[in-house]
């Protein structure tokens, strides 16, 4: 079983730029970014795959966002740059199990850290 602990979430005003932090406790595969938004479903953010070499980004964040990820310390970070109002959400870290696994699945998620963004 591997933990993942996000850190990096806190209040930023609008234009503004956080770095999030995923840390695991053991070797993942590919990873993502999700976040939820109050009276919202959980939606895909960006995710890496495990060499860091191939990385995705949801439309609204591209350009905006980047993933990244040192294995040596096993962990994933999502610069987030440009950060607007709707960006506002508790974002989780998942992790792949297995280099076979389905994009969309993850085996491992974190407990989420919170983003605000004011205007």
């Amino acid at each position: 079983q591997v933990q993942l602990v996000e850190s990096g979430g806190g209040l930023v005003e609008a234009g503004g730029s956080l770095r999030l932090s995923c840390a695991a406790s053991g070797r993942t595969f590919r990873m993502g970014w999700f976040r939820q938004a109050p009276g919202k479903e959980r939606e895909f953010v960006s995710r890496v795959s495990w060499n860091g070499a191939a990385t995705n980004y949801a439309d609204s964040v591209r350009g905006r966002f980047t993933v990244s990820r040192d294995n040596a310390k096993n962990t994933v970070y999502l610069q987030m740059n440009s950060l607007k109002p709707e960006d506002t959400a508790v974002y989780y870290c998942a992790a792949a199990a297995s280099l076979t696994n389905p994009v969309e699945k993850y085996d491992y998620w974190g407990q989420g850290t919170q983003v605000t963004v004011s205007s």
